[in-house]
């Protein structure tokens, strides 16, 4: 039961941060005596593993608080948070000693899934919550909502480790958790997009009336929509004048080619009454 709590709270540690449980499992079994790793998995505890583990956890610490970055890293985590959950249940199962029961040790494989399950359900909630944050808050809450999951992957990992007993009432409250965040967006997504579209219609009713509207009231997809039906109107006004100077282009050369038919018809009369007056009569 023991093994199975400390599992779980580590599994559930790496599903908000991969290298957190990770880096502390290492350095817990390496100085001191709480954590004794398996022979097969002993390189967790290893130089190698913990600076390469630290490194990576410097980077998911920045990136993850970065809006619109922390979707693409949540993306990516997506297949590294498992298999660091799984590895680290399999891992935690020389907390079997502790109670006497050796199942986790002799079946890795059922605890590496296991684990692999906890963190890609913690992952999930952490993904589908992270976009309802960014999205109620403008992107401004991905900062301190990365922050609040670094503490609470510490939190949880020290618990699983000190205190399995109470992995069970953690879980439990970040369910609840994320489930409140998820719900929460959602209708404060709504709420916002009805209160846009009534103040879009407030502002388009003002305009229709001839009143003036305030500049910073009009959002920039409107203001770039009426630019580009202006644009519109324009690009048609300066169509029908090019095609009005096309016609009286045209209109002026036909007139212009009649002038000249007309004269050239009188000048070749002309010559003809001169050509019969200078003809003498015959008798």
């Amino acid at each position: 039961m023991i093994a199975a709590l400390t599992g779980a709270g580590l599994s559930a540690a790496a599903g908000l941060n991969a290298f957190i449980p990770l880096v502390l499992v290492g350095m817990f079994a390496r100085f001191s005596t709480f954590i004794e790793l398996p022979e097969n998995l002993a390189w967790m505890q290893d130089w190698p593993t913990i600076i390469i583990g630290l490194v990576l956890l410097a980077a998911e610490l920045v990136l993850d608080k970065i809006p619109g970055v922390d979707h693409v890293n949540d993306l990516i985590q997506t297949a590294v948070r498992p298999l660091v959950g799984g590895v680290i249940f399999a891992a935690s199962a020389s907390a079997a000693e502790i109670d006497g029961h050796h199942f986790w040790t002799e079946n890795p494989l059922i605890a590496g899934i296991t684990g692999a399950v906890i963190a890609f359900l913690v992952h999930t909630g952490k993904a589908t919550s992270r976009p309802a944050v960014n999205a109620a808050t403008g992107g401004t809450g991905a900062p301190l909502a990365s922050f609040a999951e670094d503490a609470l992957a510490v939190g949880l990992s020290l618990v699983a480790i000190f205190a399995p007993m109470l992995v069970v009432l953690l879980l439990i409250g970040i369910a609840a958790a994320v489930y409140y965040i998820v719900t929460t967006g959602r209708r404060r997504r709504r709420t916002r997009e009805l209160l846009l579209a009534q103040e879009r219609e407030e502002r388009k009713a003002a305009l229709d009336r001839g009143e003036k509207v305030a500049w910073w009231r009009v959002s920039w997809r409107e203001r770039l929509e009426r630019s580009n039906r202006s644009d519109g109107r324009i690009g048609r006004t300066l169509g029908r004048r090019s095609d009005k100077t096309a016609d009286a282009g045209t209109s002026s050369d036909v007139t212009t080619s009649s002038d000249a038919g007309t004269g050239n018809s009188a000048g070749a009369g002309s010559d003809a009454d001169a050509a019969s007056a200078s003809t003498p009569p015959q008798d």
